[in-house]
């Protein structure tokens, strides 16, 4: 995506009486928008070109939005909004915690769906590991290196160990402000931003995801400490080393 070029959307929608006015509304806006009403046809489009956002129902036959969000979130770095009928807050804090930017719950005014879009891909521009993408270095901390542009996170014992966007993005929060006690609202307000106060649940469970992948026991874990009253802490020298240093 360059200032020449427009936004590409992928529309990702199995109700054509939604998903057609919405992709003609977003093309008025001026936005490139190629549609798919299954999440087999959303990887084959994938596959030919890759999209600057994805806006993805959840409840789809066959393959939904959820489990196509997880496979984005552990195969590409691609800006996902979630579409949704529902309004239970378990399906929102599932869509976030597998890695999605945002969601919006149907039915939702388009104006606000466009102000989201582009939202979330000043975030993504943003972003730590897109603006110093110039730059080779990787986080060092108790053996462990997390390479924050491939997105690629390595134990004591050089093996790679599988990351979700989600997952990616709390551990970065703890190794930008280590041995710093963080609480809940911040590493949500940190991780995803708007409406943080709605998951705290969230935090939890992906505190347990990591601990499962960096701690020797997570019942008794020695890296990512809770503070009774506080919210978390990690408990490590944390260090930023290039490439040369390696």
């Amino acid at each position: 995506m360059t200032q020449d070029q427009p936004i590409k959307l992928l529309l990702v929608d199995d109700e054509p009486t939604l998903r057609e006015p919405l992709a003609e509304y977003l093309a008025g806006q001026g936005f490139c928008v190629e549609q798919a009403e299954s999440a087999a046809l959303a990887r084959s489009a994938l596959a030919r070109e890759r999209p600057d956002l994805i806006l993805l129902d959840i409840m789809m036959p066959g393959e939904d939005g959820l489990s196509l969000t997880r496979h984005l979130a552990e195969t590409q770095r691609i800006p996902v909004i979630l579409l949704t009928a529902r309004g239970e807050a378990m399906d929102r804090i599932l869509g976030l915690e597998m890695g999605a930017d945002d969601y919006v719950v149907k039915p939702f005014e388009p104006r606000e769906l466009v102000a989201r879009i582009r939202t979330v891909l000043r975030r993504a521009t943003l972003d730590p590991m897109t603006a110093q993408a110039s730059e080779d270095w990787r986080y060092h901390f108790e053996g462990w290196q997390l390479d924050p542009l491939k997105r690629r996170l390595t134990d004591p014992e050089g093996t790679l160990v599988p990351i979700s966007t989600a997952e990616f993005r709390m551990l970065r929060a703890f190794l930008d402000y280590p041995r710093e006690v963080l609480d809940r609202d911040r590493l949500l307000d940190m991780v995803q931003g708007r409406e943080a106060h709605l998951f705290d649940r969230a935090v939890d469970n992906q505190v347990s995801r990591l601990r499962r992948k960096l701690e020797a026991d997570s019942r008794d874990p020695q890296l990512i400490l809770t503070v009774r009253g506080g919210g978390y802490r990690l408990a490590a020298d944390v260090s930023r080393v290039t490439s040369k240093g390696d």
